[in-house]
């Protein structure tokens, strides 16, 4: 891997850590997650430091790396981050808006937790769940019984429904010395809990809150690295949705609509180098791919249209590509937006 810079080009040998029964299509030194025993021998590969690019990863197995070799973001952000109980507790402590919410251990936790915050609502896994899967929305009395075992019987949370009017991210990069940046704020549409389109903003009047509670988010984990802020638009504010601690699908239009996209600027951060502009280049979206990918030289034949096909096997309601347009104005990039819609749709 190369990072370009103005004075050098940096190197990074990579090893690669995953779940269990994960293979690499490449000869790379690798390891489970939770087999320590393994990640020892690793370092005499690493010379550096160590990242992640979701937040599946164990914080116990951060934790343990991070006695050998830096590791950004920390094993605290992590805990907190891919623990919806956790995260949402954060927000309440930091004073950061969110919907009403419960902790839920059992059926009974969860029958009590709806008579107080009110249908309709959506019970989540504390854990692990994502793209719609590990929830499901209550919005009937029927649709409460059993559904903690319907789950799993594992910990979960469960969030009232807010009148929301659209939904929002913003794509954050904190570095080592505390230098702090941000993208614009991105309108997100989603259909059953699965990111379509994203759609970067241009002078969003509600830019400069999403940063301050981003800010107080970053600085309270003394975060490194990027993050998501997903948040709902509310009464002409913002109400904290999620977190992720790392580089987002929302932020995938700034690998060509930005000065430096978020993934140069992730290890721009954790490397401790300076960071790159966020400031758009033009006008820019990105549209998911979901289950397949459309006909390659359709997709291209859309003017500034950039194809990302991730090498999954097609699957139903699988993240298997994306698709980035860019161009001058809104109205142009409106009609491309479309132009590729048609052929997700067709």
């Amino acid at each position: 891997m190369r990072l370009r810079t103005d004075d050098d080009i940096y190197r990074a040998r990579l090893v690669y850590l995953g779940p269990p029964g994960y293979t690499l299509p490449m000869h790379l030194p690798y390891a489970q997650y939770g087999m320590f025993v393994l990640l020892v021998p690793l370092f005499m590969f690493v010379h550096y430091l160590v990242t992640f690019e979701f937040e599946s990863v164990p914080a116990e197995t951060v934790a343990f790396l991070s006695q050998f070799v830096p590791v950004y973001p920390s094993a605290e952000a992590l805990r907190i981050a891919r623990d919806r109980w956790f995260e949402k507790s954060m927000f309440k402590d930091l004073g950061i808006p969110t919907p009403a919410f419960a902790d839920i251990q059992s059926q009974a936790d969860l029958d009590a937790a709806v008579a107080s915050i009110g249908l309709p609502a959506v019970l989540k896994t504390r854990t692990l769940g994502y793209d719609g899967k590990g929830q499901k929305v209550l919005r009937t009395a029927a649709d409460v019984t059993g559904t903690f075992a319907e789950l799993g019987s594992v910990p979960c949370l469960l969030e009232g429904f807010v009148p929301f009017t659209g939904e929002v991210s913003l794509i954050a990069v904190r570095g080592r010395d505390g230098e702090t940046c941000f993208y614009p704020l991105v309108h997100n549409t989603h259909e059953s809990g699965i990111l379509r389109l994203s759609v970067a903003s241009t002078d969003h009047p509600l830019q400069a809150l999403a940063q301050d509670y981003a800010e107080r988010v970053l600085k309270k984990l003394d975060y490194v690295g990027v993050l998501a802020f997903e948040f709902f638009e509310v009464d002409g504010g913002l109400k904290a949705n999620e977190i992720a601690p790392r580089v987002h699908n929302s932020g995938h239009w700034t690998t060509e609509g930005a000065e430096c996209s978020q993934f140069e600027n992730h290890l721009r951060a954790v490397a401790g180098l300076p960071l790159g502009s966020t400031a758009k280049v033009g006008e820019s979206a990105m549209l998911n791919f979901i289950g397949e990918v459309p006909a390659v030289d359709k997709v291209l034949s859309v003017d500034d249209c950039h194809l990302h096909h991730y090498g999954k096997a097609f699957k139903a309601g699988r993240k298997v590509g994306h698709a980035t347009v860019r161009s001058a104005d809104r109205e142009t990039l409106d009609r491309q937006v479309k132009q590729v819609e048609a052929l997700i749709k067709n």
